[in-house]
């Protein structure tokens, strides 16, 4: 997987957009991270039903879409080219190749909407995570934790998607991804849903009355 580091003048543009929601009372860039299987799409669909004031940052790609999937809600679908465009112009808060796809984060949209109070969740890998991490420091990092590596191997074997060397590679990432947890503002264990859910709706919300 390939990260590009935008460049100091990048980096500037979007501060420069989304700094006002340093100081606003709800606007916030929300980075929420985890290992595949671990449970980092069912917490969020949970969150935003009990919360639809949130956001989630639509991320660029360059693979098609898949059965259902709908344009600027589930991703921005750009051929390959016009990605490449995008990285060029400094218009992506971080971006990376996995499995010969890109994915990207546009800034203009995240910077706008930060700007506006609002708060926005950017679910990522780790690679980006700590790109934005350098980019906008103010974002608040989350990391969610299995467990344990046994349950995290247990929930992959159930889903029944993947083969012995997917399992075994998903694994062995996984690995190194728990290892940088502590690299993050927030750890949350995913044993139990409702009380993860808990525990992400008091880190979210901590400083409302």
């Amino acid at each position: 997987m390939a990260v590009l580091s935008n460049s100091t003048a990048d980096r500037a543009t979007f501060r420069s957009a989304a700094m006002p929601a340093a100081r606003a009372k709800t606007g916030r860039l929300i980075v929420f991270t985890g290992p595949s299987g671990v449970g980092k799409g069912t917490l969020l669909r949970q969150l935003l039903a009990r919360h639809p004031s949130l956001r989630v940052s639509v991320s660029a790609t360059t693979r098609s879409p898949r059965s259902g999937e709908v344009e600027g809600q589930d991703y921005y679908f750009v051929e390959r080219e016009a990605f490449q465009q995008m990285v060029e112009r400094g218009e992506l808060l971080e971006w990376a190749e996995f499995a010969g796809n890109f994915y990207g984060t546009p800034a203009q949209p995240l910077a706008q909407q930060i700007a506006l109070g609002q708060r926005v969740i950017l679910e990522i890998e780790l690679e980006g995570a700590r790109q934005v991490r350098q980019t906008f420091p103010e974002a608040l990092q989350i990391f969610v934790l299995p467990p344990s590596l046994e349950a995290l191997e247990q929930r992959i074997r159930q889903r029944g998607q993947d083969a012995e060397a997917a399992i075994a590679k998903r694994l062995a990432r996984a690995q190194v991804e728990i290892a940088a947890a502590s690299e993050f503002d927030v750890q949350i264990v995913n044993d139990d849903l409702e009380s993860a859910l808990q525990q992400l709706e008091a880190t979210l919300f901590a400083e409302e009355p």
